[in-house]
């Protein structure tokens, strides 16, 4: 997938203010329309121009837009990082508006999917999540916009749960029509047993409602930093384990790091790297705790000296027969 560089096809100085944009994507849409344009590939043109558009138009798509950096270049290969959007705070409408079937994957990728509003933490409904009027079009007493953001938090916290203390950034248009931040503090509990794309609810967090309606809810989705040890997938846990290779073979009782401590685990006489170990329940926490898989990786001791290679060359020796291709169809 290639990175697209929205500033330079549209123009504009990356510090462009939001009338500078508006009126370089006019001129540029005049003269590459379709209906009227003399221009070569003018439709190709003009819809890049409409998507650039629907990025830098609208202040929180370019503020996460610009978390990617200035390092890009037009047409590079591009895969976008897990957590390139964690720590901005936006409303659905903003964020997730727009068809992005119409448009690149560059552009799906990044803002191709909308916010699950009205979840709780642990998926359960927690209310209505709509702004907008009351019925019979009435709008003075209205409540304000749900905002939703994502946040990095560890894995131990899941087990533990925790309180952090969280720094939000919120795109805004100051008055010379620049695109800044402010930042949105928040102390948040993070709860036992939540695990990715679950959400906090945090009631009246969200946009300022109109007259006397309510503040809108903030939705906070969980990500968990990805880990030195531990991978996580659903509920469940796994730790690649080094062993030696006379532990594989013998059998023997190790010392294995979880989240919650050093537990020790009987590793089975004849395993192969590969096989994998249940601790059951020692996985993410809930109602139905996941499990804990440990998956033995066999580690040889180096030969980097002359007694470790005799040993080798004793090993190869002794077991000259053994094939470890023969799966494979292939002879030694």
């Amino acid at each position: 997938m290639e990175y697209k560089d929205y500033y330079k096809i549209m123009g504009v100085a990356r510090d462009a203010s939001q009338d500078d944009i508006k009126r370089a994507y006019r001129k540029l849409a005049r003269k590459y329309h379709p209906d009227v344009s003399k221009e070569p590939q003018a439709e190709a043109r003009f819809k890049e121009l409409g998507e650039a558009y629907e990025v830098l138009k609208d202040p929180e798509k370019r503020v996460a837009y610009d978390q990617l950096g200035t390092n890009w270049k037009a047409n590079q290969e591009f895969r976008p990082p897990p957590d390139w959007n964690a720590g901005f705070e936006f409303s659905e409408r903003g964020f997730g508006g727009g068809d992005a079937s119409q448009y690149s994957d560059f552009f799906e990728s990044l803002f191709g999917r909308s916010f699950r509003s009205g979840y709780d933490a642990y998926g359960g409904a927690a209310g209505n999540a709509s702004g907008g009027r009351g019925r019979g079009g009435a709008s003075f007493h209205a409540p304000g916009e749900d905002h939703y953001a994502k946040i990095m938090i560890d894995l131990e916290d899941s087990y533990t749960g925790a309180t952090r203390t969280i720094t939000l950034q919120v795109p805004e248009v100051d008055v010379q029509g620049h695109v800044s931040t402010r930042e949105h503090r928040l102390n948040v509990a993070i709860p036992r047993g939540i695990r990715p794309k679950q959400y906090i609810r945090l009631a009246g967090q969200g946009a300022p409602g109109r007259g006397q309606g309510k503040r809108g809810d903030l939705y906070l989705e969980i990500e968990f930093r990805q880990h030195s040890h531990y991978r996580v997938d659903g509920s469940d846990v796994y730790l690649d384990l080094p062993v030696a290779p006379w532990e594989a073979a013998l059998g023997a009782t190790v010392k294995v790091p979880t989240p919650e401590g050093i537990v020790e685990l009987k590793i089975p006489a004849e395993s192969a790297t590969g096989r994998k170990l249940r601790l059951k329940g020692r996985g993410i926490p809930g109602k139905t705790p996941g499990d804990f898989y440990v998956v033995l990786r066999i580690v040889p001791p180096p030969a980097n000296d002359e007694a470790a290679k005799a040993f080798y060359r004793g090993m190869a020796e002794q077991f000259k027969s053994f094939n470890p291709r023969a799966r494979l169809g292939v002879q030694t």
